[in-house]
């Protein structure tokens, strides 16, 4: 990110929806703390020939991907949608697959990540954690002021973990609050409490 977007405050951040089969959505959006704007976005699917090919053919395709869009927006962090609990072992497990090679690619491009609940993520864009894809992807379109509604869904889904952590990040320096990753001092004991047991 150029020094001149940094010194006035914008913050640009890559948002992933990861995907145990589908396409993996992915989108660039920065702020400035008052407006928002989309500088890409799209949806990883691997074919099902290369799939067949290699049984990692997906995570290399998706480690790839993200460690060139990491490399071309030089995003300051990496937001990403974490594993949804009701899902069945297998799909959780397979999402976590993807997940921790979009860990690893941030990581080896030495990006933050952050990670935030699909009801977070939806209350934080549509108001309410039960909106559904198409009221996420008329929501995603209004706060980035696009022309058209983002396609495919899971691309919209990524632009709307994008936008979650902008808004969380901006009401954290805007409170002066600790970021997620710093854990709360524990308090010294008073004298007045009484001796431990």
């Amino acid at each position: 990110m150029s020094q001149v977007l940094k010194t006035i405050g914008w913050l640009r951040v890559l948002g992933i929806d990861p995907a145990a089969a589908g396409p993996t959505g992915y989108g660039i959006v920065e702020s400035d703390g008052r407006r928002c704007r989309m500088l890409h976005y799209g949806a990883l699917k691997v074919a099902a020939k290369r799939q067949k090919e290699c049984a990692g053919a997906a995570l290399q395709d998706v480690h790839a991907r993200v460690c060139n869009l990491i490399g071309e927006f030089s995003p300051d962090a990496l937001a990403v949608e974490s594993v949804f609990a009701a899902l069945n072992m297998r799909t959780a497990l397979k999402l976590a697959e993807v997940r921790g090679v979009i860990l690893l690619a941030a990581a080896q491009c030495n990006v933050m990540v952050y990670s935030y609940a699909p009801r977070e993520v939806k209350a934080s864009v549509a108001g309410h954690g039960h909106a559904d894809k198409r009221q996420m992807q008329m929501m995603v379109r209004a706060l980035l002021s696009m022309n058209e509604t983002p396609e495919p869904s899971d691309a919209a889904d990524a632009l709307a973990v994008a936008l979650c952590h902008l808004q969380t990040e901006q009401a954290r320096r805007r409170f002066g609050l600790p970021g997620r990753n710093v854990l709360a001092k524990p308090r010294a004991r008073s004298a007045a409490a009484g001796p431990a047991n």
